[in-house]
């Protein structure tokens, strides 16, 4: 087998630039052909407007109530040039919130179209659907739309709610071959200020990367061990994987024992 053969077999296991071959000191035509279609998707995918008509109707199809709120930031630059916007609420969203916490929101969901709205259009519902079974008797808050978002903007909405737990689902920062990846953020006991060292995240969830069931299971298992512990981010680890480790096992720290 030569080396061209060895490239075009590698290529089948992943999506990565490999063996693009040469033309001189440059890329083939075909090679710098595809690289510019790949950067002109990211690129896309950072300035796309979150659909929040079509998105409220996949959610309404698949039985979710919604809202819809937007972050401090007035327009698509400013979210790019000033990230603390996108962290906090607009007054009119705070306002709203406020007059609508639900009765029970033990976990709020966050829909945040992040730098890839892309990502939230295609992923965020079915991964909704998947994990629904999962959550058992959990009561769920209203789906809230966030716009302009970034992921601490959900610790103001989890905050203003009342909610023991978060998980905000936003587009992720496009790559050359990923311009649709979905992240999932889990925060416990969520308030201004919490940090992404108190947030657990589940990364690259999309079609060619991290299956909805495998990335449902996997937040399904850290929402449950987030309750036991009382606690999230790096003093929980995600051993859903871990066949001998199970919730039986998992005991709650001292100071979170007698938490219902």
């Amino acid at each position: 087998m030569n080396d061209t053969d060895t490239w075009l077999a590698l290529r089948r296991f992943t999506q990565a630039r490999i063996g693009l071959g040469r033309a001189g000191d440059s890329l083939p035509t075909q090679g710098l052909l595809q690289f510019g279609l790949a950067h002109a998707q990211a690129r896309d995918a950072v300035h796309m407007s979150l659909d929040t008509e079509d998105l409220r109707r996949q959610l309404s199809a698949a039985s979710f109530e919604s809202i819809l709120v937007h972050s401090a930031v007035s327009d698509r630059w400013q979210y790019l040039r000033r990230p603390d916007f996108g962290r906090r609420l607009s007054e009119s969203s705070c306002n709203e919130l406020s007059a609508r916490v639900p009765a029970a929101a033990e976990l709020v969901i966050v829909l945040a179209d992040g730098l890839s709205a892309l990502a939230v259009m295609r992923h965020a519902v079915p991964l909704l659907q998947a994990l629904r079974p999962m959550l058992g008797d959990m009561p769920l808050a209203p789906i809230v739309m966030a716009q302009q978002a970034r992921v601490a903007l959900g610790d103001e909405i989890g905050e203003i709610w009342h909610a023991r737990q978060v998980v905000v689902l936003i587009g992720e920062r496009p790559g050359l071959s990923s311009p649709d990846s979905l992240g999932a953020y889990l925060t416990h006991e969520p308030q201004v200020g919490r940090t992404d060292a108190q947030r657990n995240c589940i990364s690259n969830i999309r079609l060619q990367g991290l299956s909805y069931a495998h990335a449902a299971l996997k937040l399904a298992h850290l929402l449950g061990a987030a309750r036991r512990l009382g606690c999230s981010g790096v003093e929980l680890k995600d051993d859903s994987e871990t066949p001998l480790l199970t919730a039986q096992h998992i005991q709650p720290r001292d100071d979170q024992a007698d938490r219902p």
